[in-house]
């Protein structure tokens, strides 16, 4: 039961009629994991625990860098060289002490997806590279668990919702193999607005709402498409492949 504290705090929440208290109790019960605490994981981790998602798991092992600040807006230029996921814990634990953090200060990849992702309702691709991506794709499959994806370059941003249940396309039915190409997603050789990853990401943490509450319509079956630079938007409809989504046994 939400206690008179939790319901004073989310009380412009509760008070949508599609959300209720009884939406507030399925996000308070909520365990939810980030994996990625950089452009795309600040805003998610921040919209998440103030809307009271209960649990909150942050994957990363990363150390902040000057030339994160101008995106990822969790950071200070005092938490340069620290870890990400321990001062991302401190700030949303400041924002809202009711939610509970969990932290894992390692990368996730293929040895140990499944033991992480097993414990979480929900996961949240804020990573920035494919081995990662297929790494939380694989485990998700195997564990019938949803995932967020948001993939951001320079001025443009793209958002799906793969894995929802058992007709949705994975991640690997978008993306069966790995690029060639791959560099060209990392910010630090091409460079990205710094708006859009706190776009993007209240995005992803908008589906999590969602999905959680089972109000609205999850953006699964679909990529959607983002442009900055004239505020555009596009769909890209998909489909499930199952021989796509068979690629994920030779992984685990």
């Amino acid at each position: 039961m939400l206690s008179q504290e939790e319901k004073k705090r989310y009380s412009r929440q509760i008070q949508l009629a599609e959300l209720k208290n009884e939406g507030q109790q399925k996000l308070q019960d909520a365990k939810v994991l980030v994996v990625g605490a950089g452009g795309l994981g600040c805003p998610v981790l921040q919209y998440l625990a103030a809307a009271g998602v209960g649990t909150i798991g942050i994957v990363d092992f990363d150390l902040v860098e000057e030339t994160n600040l101008h995106r990822q807006v969790l950071y200070a230029t005092a938490d340069v060289g620290k870890s990400k996921a321990e001062i991302a814990s401190k700030r949303i634990l400041e924002q809202n002490p009711l939610v509970k953090v969990e932290i894992f200060n390692t990368k996730l990849d293929n040895s140990n997806a499944l033991k992480i992702i097993s414990n979480y309702q929900i996961v949240l691709d804020c990573s920035d590279n494919f081995e990662t991506r297929y790494a939380i794709n694989d485990a998700c499959v195997y564990l019938n668990k949803p995932f967020v994806y948001a993939g951001i370059h320079k001025f443009e941003g793209q958002l799906s919702v793969f894995n929802l249940d058992n007709e949705s396309p994975t991640y690997r039915c978008v993306f069966p193999e790995k690029g060639e190409d791959e560099i060209i997603i990392n910010c630090s050789i091409t460079g990205v607005i710094g708006t859009l990853p706190g776009i993007l990401g209240t995005m992803q943490a908008n589906e999590v709402i969602k999905i959680i509450t089972g109000i609205g319509e999850v953006c699964s079956g679909k990529l959607l498409l983002f442009n900055a630079l004239n505020n555009s938007f596009s769909e890209v409809r998909v489909k499930r492949n199952q021989e796509a989504i068979e690629i994920f046994n030779k992984q685990l």
